[in-house]
């Protein structure tokens, strides 16, 4: 029996802990998964000599002394340390990607601003050279603020790798369906669906279904947690069993490969001779995700008046300041609205917070035209924003029965910092130039008389 006889042998013949369908439930756990029998090591981290000649790696999210609760760290059983899937490296190009500070002199980013969604072209693109950034925030070396991103694929990566030192990236579908092959296992992911995949994690992205467009938050500061449910108490919003991270899978395979590593916003390109996804076994509280949005539970008002958007947020990414997050992800979807006497839709607001957002299927009820899926809005920190005129009018005027909101997803980008637009977001990008438009209608009522107008 040859090696690689052996090894899809013991691989069919392993019983890798976790759910059948290949994740294991929880968010932040401590897993431990093998995907060959005994190659993971008990009772230690770094024993003297590894099973199958393995070596012990371990990958760091955070500092060796943070705090227990904040600790995060994966032990790697793998075939080769990850210092044999980097050489030499040279800087490369990806015009499209950019990361903070990036203000363009010819742009203005003070406004309010949507776009309808980019559409592909016939160009062939991947992961890395589909990228398309819209706006960017705080400062990439000093690892606080964000990105937000457009992809589109239409090619899968092939003997093709990337990580990025910067940042975590939290992915959002909006059409088609990628794998994401990773060194801790793989996750498919489609719309409804996202991910998070964690700083200085190697990763290639397949297509399985396409071409495909979504979503990314690129984030440069504290890892996403999920937010505190103060006096909601245990449950509902999003619960930590619905988070699915992968049992280990792993590729022995040599063949002319490249790797491409994001670093303080530049990239840099590495060839190596064989797949860099070699990992066997680990175990960690160090991994990437995928959550199933439906799967969330929204929480609201149940008589007059309605909480803030924070009531919906999904995940959140803290900063040095208590209660004002580097990012929240914030989603909007299917909900039942009941409240008395109440203007149901988002109200009229600025604040401090400057808030992306996008549309993954359906129809947003404070914009009932023109916030398509795939489409994006940007209102920054301290601009005004809220219904157009034919939503505040249907909401002011309507009869206030128990009203279900269908047939609508759309998230929030929020972040403490402003967000600057591209090139690309001003000048590329299909910005629909009379959104400002929407609120010219809305007419003064007030006449000086007493009475509800």
């Amino acid at each position: 029996m040859n090696k690689q006889t052996q090894i899809e042998a013991l691989t069919q013949a392993a019983t890798p802990f976790g759910t059948a369908e290949g994740y294991m439930p929880g968010f932040g756990n401590d897993f431990e998964t093998e995907a060959l029998p005994g190659a993971l090591p008990q009772g230690m981290n770094s024993p003297q000599r590894c099973n199958y000649g393995l070596y012990g790696e371990q990958l760091s999210g955070t500092a060796f002394t943070a705090p227990s609760h904040q600790n995060e760290r994966t032990w790697c059983y793998r075939i080769r340390p990850s210092v044999k899937h980097t050489h030499r490296f040279k800087k490369i190009d990806l015009p499209y990607w950019k990361s903070a500070p990036h203000v363009d002199p010819d742009v203005i980013s003070l406004g309010q601003y949507r776009w309808d969604a980019v559409p592909h072209s016939d160009e062939s693109l991947t992961w890395l050279t589909g990228m398309r950034t819209m706006t960017t925030a705080g400062d990439v070396n000093t690892q606080v603020g964000m990105a937000s991103h457009i992809y589109l694929v239409t090619e899968s990566m092939v003997d093709d790798y990337f990580y990025s030192a910067d940042s975590e990236l939290l992915v959002v579908p909006q059409q088609g369906r990628l794998r994401f092959s990773t060194e801790l296992g793989i996750i498919d992911l489609e719309p409804q669906e996202i991910a998070v995949l964690p700083r200085g994690l190697v990763y290639r992205v397949e297509l399985i279904e396409g071409p495909a467009r979504g979503f990314v938050c690129e984030n440069y500061g504290q890892k996403f947690e999920l937010p505190g449910r103060g006096p909601i108490g245990a449950n509902c919003m999003a619960n930590r069993r619905d988070f699915k991270t992968p049992v280990a899978a792993f590729e022995d395979r040599d063949a002319p490969s490249t790797v491409t590593v994001k670093w303080c916003g530049q990239f840099h390109t590495t060839e190596i001779d064989h797949s860099p996804l070699d990992v066997v076994a680990w175990h960690g509280n160090y991994a990437p995700v995928k959550y199933d949005l439906k799967t969330y539970c929204p929480v609201g008002s149940i008589l007059f008046d309605h909480p803030d958007p924070s009531i919906f947020t999904v995940l959140t990414a803290p900063s040095g300041v208590a209660g004002t997050a580097n990012i929240d992800f914030v989603l909007f979807r299917e909900r039942w609205m009941v409240m008395e006497d109440t203007f149901r839709p988002p109200w009229y607001h600025k604040n401090v917070m400057s808030e992306l957002m996008g549309n993954i299927y359906g129809q947003y009820d404070a914009k009932p035209q023109g916030f398509v899926p795939g489409g994006m809005s940007l209102h920054n920190m301290m601009l005004p924003h809220g219904p157009d005129r034919e939503a505040f009018d249907k909401a002011s005027m309507s009869e206030l029965k128990p009203q279900k909101l269908d047939n609508t997803m759309s998230f929030m980008f929020e972040t403490r910092f402003p967000q600057h637009l591209t090139a690309f977001a001003a000048k590329e990008a299909p910005l629909q130039d009379d959104y400002i438009d929407c609120w010219k209608s809305i007419e003064k009522k007030f006449d000086g008389t007493p009475g509800l107008k």
